[in-house]
């Protein structure tokens, strides 16, 4: 039996799966558990229908920490951020609830190596951008 002092496997996690629409994340994301926290989900309307629009954009991402947030209130173990995360300054709010509410972050960025297309019609300049700015620490 593992001791509760100890860190471990048992320890609180959040596992933010980055990367650019289309490369996978929200399939690697089912994948590692049950509680998502996905932006995407702030457009799905009641009949199951990505009703993406631009003016909504900030607003979805709040609710996504909101949702992230309360997870950690209740100490849920895993907690799956499903966003592109492309930049340092959309990481930071989820490094600092983790920090708050005592969870290891582990950070995934998942490669389109499958030639995936994004199912929600981002245009090709915005991929670009999104790819040119995406930040990694090694």
């Amino acid at each position: 039996m593992m001791d509760k002092n100890k860190k471990g496997i048992f320890e609180k996690s959040l596992i933010l799966v980055r990367g650019i629409p289309g490369s996978g994340k929200s399939t690697f994301a089912k994948l590692l558990g049950r509680a998502i926290c996905s932006a995407d989900d702030y457009h799905i309307d009641l009949n199951g229908n990505y009703n993406w629009k631009k003016e909504n954009l900030n607003a979805s991402h709040e609710w996504c920490k909101r949702k992230c947030e309360r997870f950690m209130k209740i100490g849920v173990e895993r907690i799956i951020i499903d966003n592109t995360l492309s930049s340092e300054w959309e990481i930071n709010p989820y490094m600092n609830m983790a920090k708050k509410y005592g969870y290891r972050v582990f950070s995934v960025i998942i490669e389109n190596r499958h030639g995936g297309i994004s199912i929600h019609n981002v245009p090709e300049n915005t991929l670009e951008k999104m790819i040119n700015r995406f930040s990694i620490k090694l």
